[in-house]
């Protein structure tokens, strides 16, 4: 009790100034001693916010730790799902996989969390918590002593230089209370200054830590990259053999490759409803459907079923599916290259099974052209943009103005002459999905006549063109410039222009 108060009157004075204070430590020590209290500072919020990055929990056994992880939970959610679905969906599937991987990644997650609870974090907290801290606790224990030191000196001094007997008989016993605590005070001292001088030397192994939290970082970055690198191509050749892909929008030989098909489902869907309730609805393909149903059946196409029936009785919205089908293919169904070279459509189509389907069938549509009002030349005026367009890009306004007259001259003909350009007999229900119709086939006006060449209407005067050529000069409003591929012959007809309409420049390629 006597010697805590000799220290708190001898600290009072030496704040104060009426005492001196003795300095043990050397310059260097206290630069030591003050990079030392940062260090300490730094390592503790340093481990504090490391921890927080932890998604296990700290200090628990790896079993434990994996159950905990966030990511363990999500591959078990996502494996269960999978397993609800079924390997007949195909997002049944991905959730399997994607479960499988989640579940690596959380192993790898959970052996780099202990990893790093070893090797950096405990390394961080004794160094913050344990070493420095004991190394300060010297320090305030030398402090003490050197209090000890400076108020037996100052008693010692007192008494030595006091005339008063009494005092001055205690001056030995205080020289020798100051000697003991001198003795103490170097005592303390080298014992600190070694710490010292050890935690100073140490310095690049505690640096050390942070290098090895980098490579542990990126050690589990590299493992977790590698378990994701394996799982993509197994993810994705579930993707890339996943036959059902929406065919709107989709190429035509990626599509009839996935669906292994002949011909696509929207084209062969909406042909046999057609066939069989709008072959003589008036206005097909002119006529718009409603939003709300056409949007429906495009989704069911899409989904590849063949559960139909609520739309034959909507011939309007089977067609628009049809329009959309086709004005959403990457390439036109009659392909860039009839557009662009006015090439032979012999050549660019009947390699093209699909183009002979819906041809035969708008042929077929055209023989009701009295009931239902679509000859083939309305028939190629309101679907030959489908069928047919430029490669260049540009305005739906200017692709029309500029292509509308020369689709119409390569559509037209086609639809007219399909038995000639195909001349076998198509079977509609290629796939057998759907009902055959129950619509009546609309006779031939002849039946015994013999099959004509386009172009092949032989008049009464026996010149092969005149009949064909009197029919178009008969429509003075269309400027066109048609090619007919005849066998091995060209035959090119020409319409008189008018003075409004430029004659478009359509020559042929046979």
């Amino acid at each position: 009790m006597k010697k805590q108060f000799n220290r708190m009157r001898q600290l009072a004075n030496q704040t104060v100034g009426r005492a001196e204070k003795t300095e043990v430590l050397s310059d260097d020590l206290l630069q030591i001693e003050r990079r030392m209290e940062l260090v300490r500072l730094v390592s503790h919020n340093t481990h504090k916010r490391l921890v927080f990055c932890l998604q296990g929990q700290l200090g628990t056994d790896t079993e434990k730790r994996h159950k905990k992880l966030p990511l363990t939970t999500l591959s078990q959610a996502m494996q269960e799902g999978g397993g609800q679905l079924g390997d007949e969906s195909l997002i049944g599937k991905m959730m399997d996989v994607c479960g499988e991987a989640e579940s690596r990644l959380a192993t790898e997650l959970m052996q780099h969390e202990v990893q790093l609870e070893r090797d950096i974090l405990d390394p961080l907290n004794q160094l913050a918590e344990v070493e420095i801290p004991n190394i300060l606790k010297q320090r305030k224990q030398l402090a003490k002593l050197v209090l000890d030191y400076d108020s037996a000196k100052t008693r010692w001094y007192q008494a030595s230089k006091s005339y008063n007997q009494a005092m001055a008989a205690k001056a030995d016993s205080l020289k020798d209370e100051m000697d003991e605590a001198l003795n103490k005070v170097e005592i303390c001292k080298d014992q600190l200054s070694a710490d010292m001088y050890n935690f100073a030397s140490k310095e690049g192994e505690y640096a050390r830590y942070y290098v090895l939290l980098l490579e542990t970082q990126a050690d589990y970055h590299r493992r977790s990259l590698a378990a994701l690198e394996a799982a993509i191509p197994t993810i994705q050749i579930q993707q890339d053999s996943w036959m059902e892909k929406p065919a709107f929008g989709t190429a035509l030989e990626e599509h009839l490759k996935r669906s292994n098909r002949e011909i696509a489902l929207p084209l062969e869907a909406c042909v046999m409803m057609l066939l069989e309730t709008g072959m003589r609805e008036e206005g097909l393909f002119r006529i718009a459907a409603g939003a709300s149903k056409l949007k429906k059946l495009k989704a069911a196409l899409d989904c590849s079923t063949s559960q139909l029936e609520e739309f034959y009785s909507d011939p309007h919205a089977v067609a628009g599916a049809l329009k959309s089908y086709l004005r959403e293919l990457p390439e036109p169904l009659m392909t860039f290259g009839l557009y662009d070279e006015h090439g032979s459509f012999l050549m660019s189509c009947k390699t093209n099974s699909n183009s002979e389907y819906l041809v035969k069938f708008l042929a077929k549509l055209a023989q009701d052209s009295e009931v239902n009002k679509m000859t083939p030349s309305n028939i190629a005026i309101v679907l030959g943009p489908n069928l047919l367009w430029a490669k260049t890009e540009g305005t739906l306004a200017e692709m029309a103005a500029a292509t509308s007259l020369h689709v119409v001259a390569i559509i037209e003909p086609i639809i007219q002459h399909a038995d000639w350009f195909f001349p076998e007999e198509v079977e509609f229900n290629v796939s057998g999905m759907f009902a055959m119709p129950t619509h009546p086939a609309t006779p031939d006006p002849d039946p015994g006549l013999d099959r004509k060449r386009p172009g092949s209407l032989v008049g009464q005067d026996g010149d092969s063109h005149t009949a064909r050529k009197d029919r178009y000069l008969s429509r003075p409003n269309l400027t066109v410039s048609a090619l007919y591929v005849v066998a091995d012959e060209s035959i090119t007809v020409t319409e008189t222009p008018t003075e409004d309409l430029p004659s478009p420049d359509f020559k042929a390629v046979p």
